[in-house]
């Protein structure tokens, strides 16, 4: 049995935080992004762009959090936006996970947007799979500029810039932004750490009316939103730590 993040003493918690493997632990509080980098323990890689991230393959399962992002990748697709812009999805995983379940068009065009590591395993895997006509990899985010979909499952949180700027230094805006699994708090921002096993990467948990915000500021009208219940989150020994949720939206470009 898991025991509770706050049954534990900080010092007791801070150890199984440097020994995790498998689950998705949260520790300390910080003024911005980049102090959250700066604070990350030295004995651990910090972010993705290393050599275990990039073999670190991730299951191609269907979860019942992914079920509101699918719904609304599989109405854009059958309403005829055939490019997908998927940022920090890694290898390709929810490419290769909704195909089991969806009717994808010859003329899908998928792009995964990551760091140079797992891009590049990515591609390996991707011409071992016989995926290369629809599935392509970046590692540069401004590539998303023309795209119908902008799809974010998970990622925003891991990203230093935020949703506003990467739509800013587009010259052609999606048609659509659909986010999933988004990490958020009621009441404020909160950056933290998040291990990942292999290594501890700087985390913002943002303020949930901020982000719509920021995405209607973006000339974007909202079409729906959700909470991805069942997947927990808990920032804990820091203040309203235990209020962060999952959720996600879809967002259509306005006029």
């Amino acid at each position: 049995m898991l025991s509770s993040p706050q049954s534990l003493s900080p010092g007791a918690y801070e150890r199984k935080f440097l020994d995790n493997q498998d689950e998705n632990l949260f520790m300390g509080s910080f003024e911005n992004f980049a102090a959250a980098e700066a604070g990350a323990p030295a004995s651990k890689a910090v972010g993705y762009d290393n050599a275990e991230a990039a073999w670190e393959i991730y299951s191609h399962q269907i979860y019942f959090y992914d079920y509101p992002g699918l719904f609304w990748l599989s109405r854009s697709i059958d309403a005829g936006m055939s490019r997908v812009f998927d940022l920090g999805g890694h290898v390709g995983i929810k490419y290769y996970a909704f195909r089991r379940v969806m009717s994808y068009p010859e003329s899908l065009r998928w792009t995964v947007c990551d760091v140079p590591g797992v891009v590049q395993t990515g591609r390996e895997l991707a011409v071992q799979r016989e995926a290369t006509a629809q599935l392509n990899f970046t590692t540069d985010y401004t590539e998303a500029s023309g795209c119908d979909v902008l799809y974010a499952s998970g990622s925003l949180q891991y990203l230093p810039v935020r949703i506003s700027e990467i739509i800013g230094s587009l010259a052609v805006k999606p048609k659509r932004i659909v986010l999933n699994t988004t990490a958020v708090h009621p009441e404020r921002t909160i950056y933290t750490l998040n291990s990942i096993g292999f290594a501890v990467c700087p985390y913002r948990i943002q303020h949930d009316e901020e982000l719509w915000a920021e995405l209607r500021k973006c000339g974007y009208k909202r079409r729906d939103a959700w909470r991805n219940e069942g997947k927990l989150i808990e920032v804990p020994f820091v203040e309203g730590g235990d209020k962060p949720y999952y959720a996600g939206c879809c967002f259509d470009l306005a006029g």
